[in-house]
């Protein structure tokens, strides 16, 4: 049922009054969560003939997933699901029975078998045909409810108690009891959504550990930001690195975009995970070509151009306009200044912020910015290959609640929509095996 009536419902379907609960004993599936990795979940383990209750706290399902890619939702990405693996920095691995369990083709068909066609942009990026967020979540209640979920919205968890057989989970208005127990709480990017680190408590309270939580994909303050004035100006396939003291952690390239406080885009957006305060951000303006060649042509061509303006030479690098005059200011170089007159000194200084304009952070965007959550649930208490605890039986975690967060370009999405997947699936087959063996001891 889409949303409920606590008096029908009640009067209906529960039967036990515990003071002021009710005791609910009547479902095979549990799952917390109605954003993309719940509902995909539990639609499968519905289909299935099981009793499925989906509690989702806030009024609405699929809050966050509707604001997926601007509203657009960016369902996942084109290719073989082999080139997956490697977006979701270090823990693409764990993700691999997920991803091969139910990969992207499967997800595009899954799509199109129920009437929402699929479109693939120059980048890879699949989006709905329609470019409609709201047409994915319509689709997946839809299911749902054709399916026999029990969708009870605006119902938070307040606690949840494994018991042997089962597992009491406990919102403001029942106390329900369930065989399996599916945690697709998501993480806390986006709070306003509902996404509020729920299920990490949850986990916990249940023995598991949480690692480190923080904000990524998100864009970058910069401290004294001096490119400010140059706000939306983007740069494609851009190469930079990343300085953590004197060390330097790693070099990308990536689309990047000035904006009034710092940095943004897809390059700096998908290795946000890994960027601290205090780290140097260095960019170049000159493409994939290294300083030490970089600086002897550059000198080459000032030598033999004397006459002409610096700014003259440097659009030549097509370096834009406003970019070359900000630079220039920034490096303390008159706009008129000549190839003659630039010293050595103001030479160098040149070239470092053309091959690596240093650039300290600030800080990463809070979790009212970015897009996902960087931790979560330890994989080393998780099954890959079933998703369910390796802690509690019967406990399964799906999307990002898990400590595994995406790039941009469909990732994030694709991994909501395979871990529940294959949460749904490992529960069939227990469930399956169990009752053959109750029938085997039985004849």
């Amino acid at each position: 049922m889409i949303g409920w009536s606590m008096d029908a419902v009640l009067q209906e379907e529960c039967g036990i009054l515990i003071g002021e609960h009710f005791l609910y004993m009547q479902f095979d599936v549990t799952v917390i969560g109605a954003g993309p990795a719940g509902l995909f979940c539990a639609l499968h383990a519905a289909a299935s003939g099981r009793r499925v209750l989906l509690l989702e706290k806030m009024d609405a399902p699929g809050a966050k997933l509707l604001l997926s890619g601007l509203g657009q939702c960016n369902i996942t990405h084109d290719g073989g699901i082999e080139n997956f693996f490697s977006h979701y920095g270090d823990h693409g691995m764990f993700l691999k029975p997920a991803l091969c369990n139910f990969p992207n083709r499967h997800l595009i068909q899954f799509f199109k078998k129920h009437g929402l066609c699929m479109v693939t942009d120059e980048n890879g990026k699949v989006f709905l045909k329609t470019r409609r967020s709201a047409d994915v979540l319509a689709l997946l209640l839809l299911i749902c409810n054709d399916c026999g979920v029990s969708l009870h919205t605006g119902e938070p968890v307040t606690g949840v108690v494994s018991t042997n057989k089962s597992f009491e989970i406990t919102t403001g208005r029942a106390v329900y009891r369930s065989t399996y127990l599916v945690i697709a709480t998501g993480g806390t990017s986006y709070p306003a959504t509902g996404s509020t680190g729920d299920g990490y408590r949850l986990a916990a309270g249940m023995g598991h550990a949480i690692t480190e939580i923080a904000p990524a994909l998100t864009p970058l303050s910069i401290t004294e930001f001096p490119f400010a004035d140059l706000c939306g100006m983007s740069f494609s396939a851009m190469q930079f690195s990343v300085w953590r003291g004197e060390s330097k952690m790693f070099e990308k390239t990536g689309d990047i975009v000035f904006t009034h406080q710092g940095l943004s885009g897809p390059g700096i957006l998908d290795c946000s995970r890994s960027i601290r305060s205090g780290d140097i951000i260095r960019l170049s303006f000159i493409g994939s070509e290294r300083r030490n060649e970089f600086a002897k042509k550059f000198a080459e061509r000032i030598h033999s151009h004397g006459s002409r303006q610096v700014k003259s030479v440097l659009f030549s690098y097509n370096i834009p306009q406003r970019l070359v005059r900000k630079i220039l200011d920034l490096a303390n170089i008159p706009s008129d200044c000549t190839c003659a007159h630039l010293s050595a000194s103001l030479r160098s200084r040149l070239i470092l912020y053309l091959s690596g304009f240093p650039l300290t952070v600030g800080a990463p965007g809070d979790f009212s910015v970015a897009m996902v959550t960087r931790g979560g649930v330890s994989l080393d208490e998780v099954n890959p290959k079933t998703m369910e605890s390796r802690i509690v039986k019967n406990l399964f975690f799906a999307g990002e609640v898990l400590d595994v967060d995406g790039d941009t370009g469909g990732y994030n999405l694709q991994a909501a929509f395979s871990t529940g997947m294959l949460a749904a699936r490992s529960i069939i087959k227990k469930n399956h095996d169990r009752d053959a063996m109750n029938t085997s001891s039985c004849t």
